[in-house]
């Protein structure tokens, strides 16, 4: 089932520099999510200065727990990097 994951940073002074701590090992995940067909694509959500304050994230898990379980361990969930998270089902079209 795929999934976009819309996940927003906190607003505080010392959130730029929680991403920053936790950017690397959130980006391995992503990429052994990617070898394992699990994340399809996604990307930083930037405002007005080109700051980063948040990722979108289309996910392709087998049930909306596991999406769950995943997020549970993901290290800008672990990291207190993401503090607003919201999630929907969708359906993605593949060009091919």
């Amino acid at each position: 089932m795929e999934f976009l994951v819309m996940a927003y940073d906190g607003k505080d002074s010392e959130a730029g520099e929680r991403r920053l701590r936790a950017r690397p090992a959130h980006l391995d995940n992503m990429a052994v999510l990617r070898a394992a067909g699990v994340f399809i694509n996604g990307g930083a959500i930037l405002d007005d200065q080109g700051t980063m304050v948040g990722s979108t994230l289309y996910m392709n898990f087998e049930s909306r727990a596991a999406l769950d379980q995943w997020l549970q361990s993901d290290p800008y969930v672990t990291g207190g990097v993401w503090v607003d998270i919201e999630v929907k089902p969708i359906r993605l079209v593949r060009s091919t």
